[in-house]
């Protein structure tokens, strides 16, 4: 099992930029895969982005493509990196991870372990 942690969030003015962090501690495995997801009020989780562990392949939803970056160090944390930030990208943010998996799934239940969750509000 797998602890991961948000942080980043907060108010932030349409155009904006914010980095989300994702720290992962306890059984990582090198055939891991972390995604970020979104929920926003009233609605379902929906897919952002995902990283494999090595961080050499990643996949996002056409509504982040060329805004948002998902990206690891080597430290066990994974980012977020949200620029041009539209009022549609509010929600809370949550990282989760699979195991033992070689393609980067894109729905929630594919996923095994989730964090708490972090809040993103864009201000038009």
């Amino acid at each position: 099992q797998v602890q991961l942690v948000e942080s980043g969030g907060g108010l932030v003015q349409a155009g904006g930029s914010l980095r989300l962090s994702c720290a992962a501690s306890g059984h990582t495995s090198a055939s891991s895969v972390v995604g970020w997801f979104r929920q926003a009020p009233g609605k379902e989780h929906e897919f952002v982005a995902a990283i494999n562990w090595s961080g050499t392949s990643t996949n996002y939803a056409d509504s982040v493509k060329g805004r948002f970056t998902i990206s690891r160090d080597n430290k066990n944390t994974i980012y977020l990196q949200m620029n041009n930030l539209e009022p549609e990208d509010t929600a809370v943010y949550y990282c989760a991870a699979r195991y033992t998996i070689v393609r980067l799934p894109t729905t929630p239940g594919e996923y095994d372990d989730w964090g708490q969750g972090t809040q993103v509000t864009v201000s038009s």
